[in-house]
């Protein structure tokens, strides 16, 4: 989402690195340009002043003009800066009253609400260990119900299927069957229009009157800049809302709405949606999305993503064969292969190391997701004993497997080659330092890029 603005900030603040000496002048030329790319990225006007403002006073102030190093004090304070305006720490869900927690998700159609109802209630169930309940109450959109019922079925928690077209009476029947069933968070999906009207208004507010919801959360499009805060502040003057959740941040967005919306409207966003799959959701952590932005990596988000899709089983099990003497063969470079794309792909994971920012776009599109799925299909072309025993694959082999898998045969000559470069690197490691313990020594050290 930041990749604009993040390559615009870098390019600016690293022309202020390494100085011994900062002039008026040279502050003045940063900032200029550090408002420009802030307008480009459609961030309000009254919020860009404010921040270049904020640095402004800093940059030029005592701290600065005595420090050792005056360029990466201004850099920090850039970083500060963002992560004041984008709230400062995460704002986790307040699930702390008599369940069940209620959570009403309101927005406009088209922002990805009963897509994120369905990855909200995998990450509470999952990953905090909650008694999920979700339902619907959106009488107008066709399929709408029938979606997040399916949804419900594949993240593995249950849905209450109310048979009524009134939604403050589905709602209320619904909190009625969590409060019988012991569940611990009722999920409320509500009905989007196109655009923000009265009628809706009075719906969502008769909804929220009837259920009494813990959290009110609002789902932005990532992708409609100012619109998006627009419309988040006409839902937060009639309902109060308690938070937003920012979707479609993988796509190429400029990164206003995000850079925005806390300021404007003084609801904190809560979590972002990073991809399609019903895991791409994450909270949002303003320090970790102000050092992404700057280039300076995310370790502590890539060590949590690697907890929670890592089959340490799986890492434990290679790493016990290789201890052996036994060695690795595709099935467990597939295995790896997959985990990689569970946490975004290559590219994913570059992108949140420190250090990485500065590498060329195209490197890192050569490394997405596309790429790891094309291995993954040659590698399932093979028979289990070319998997065992790779160097059984030669010419016939070769293009019965890239006919398999719908690619050619300089494709699986490259995934041999690669496989056998890997092969090497992993007889030389025997097991000694698995991928758990390096996540370990990745996690303790991995606090703020400024020490």
């Amino acid at each position: 989402m930041f990749n604009q603005l993040g390559d615009r900030l870098k390019a600016t603040l690293d022309d202020l690195r390494g100085r011994g000496r900062l002039t008026e002048d040279d502050v003045n030329k940063a900032l200029r340009n550090v408002r420009v790319a802030l307008l480009e990225a459609d961030v309000a006007l009254s919020v860009v002043k404010e921040f270049i403002e904020g640095i402004r006073k800093r940059a030029l102030g005592k701290e600065v003009s005595r420090s050792v190093n005056p360029g990466h004090l201004v850099v920090k304070i850039v970083h500060d800066e963002l992560v004041e305006l984008m709230g400062k720490k995460n704002d986790a869900l307040d699930l702390s009253v008599r369940p069940p927690a209620v959570i009403l998700v309101t927005g406009l159609q088209g922002a990805g609400k009963t897509t994120t109802v369905g990855k909200l209630a995998r990450y509470l169930h999952s990953l905090r260990g909650k008694r999920i309940l979700v339902t619907s109450v959106d009488i107008y959109r066709p399929a709408a119900i029938d979606q997040l019922k399916r949804l419900a079925g594949e993240v593995e928690v249950a849905y209450c299927d109310v048979k009524l077209t009134d939604p403050m009476q589905m709602a209320t029947d619904a909190l009625e069957y969590a409060q019988t069933k012991g569940f611990d968070v009722l999920i409320i999906d509500t009905a989007g229009r196109l655009h923000v009207d009265q009628e809706m208004m009075i719906e969502v507010k008769n909804i929220k009157t009837a259920v009494n919801p813990t959290e009110i959360l609002f789902i932005v499009d990532s992708m409609t800049g100012q619109d998006a805060i627009n419309s988040a502040q006409a839902f937060n003057k009639e309902l109060q809302l308690t938070g937003v959740i920012l979707t479609k941040t993988d796509g190429d967005a400029r990164g206003g709405a995000a850079l925005s919306i806390r300021y404007q409207t003084g609801c904190a966003i809560k979590f972002i949606g990073t991809g399609e799959g019903n895991s791409d959701l994450e909270p949002f952590h303003p320090e970790r999305i102000a050092s992404r932005i700057l280039g300076m990596g995310d370790v502590l988000t890539l060590v949590e993503e690697a907890e929670r899709n890592v089959d340490r089983e799986g890492v434990k099990r290679v790493a016990r064969k290789l201890a052996k003497g036994k060695g690795f063969d595709l099935v467990d470079f597939r295995e790896q292969l997959e985990q990689m794309h569970q946490m975004g792909g290559l590219s994913a994971i570059v992108d949140k190391l420190p250090g990485m920012g500065g590498l060329p776009a195209g490197a890192l599109h050569q490394a997405d997701n596309v790429n790891t799925k094309r291995l993954v299909a040659i590698i399932n072309s093979m028979t289990p004993r070319e998997r065992a025993y790779p160097a059984l694959i030669k010419g016939a082999r070769k293009r019965r497997i890239a006919g398999g898998s719908g690619t050619q045969v300089q494709e699986v000559n490259r995934l041999l080659k690669q496989f056998a470069q890997l092969q090497k690197i992993m007889k030389k490691a025997k097991g000694k330092r698995g991928l758990s313990q390096m996540m370990d020594q990745l996690k303790s050290s991995g606090g703020s890029p400024f020490g």
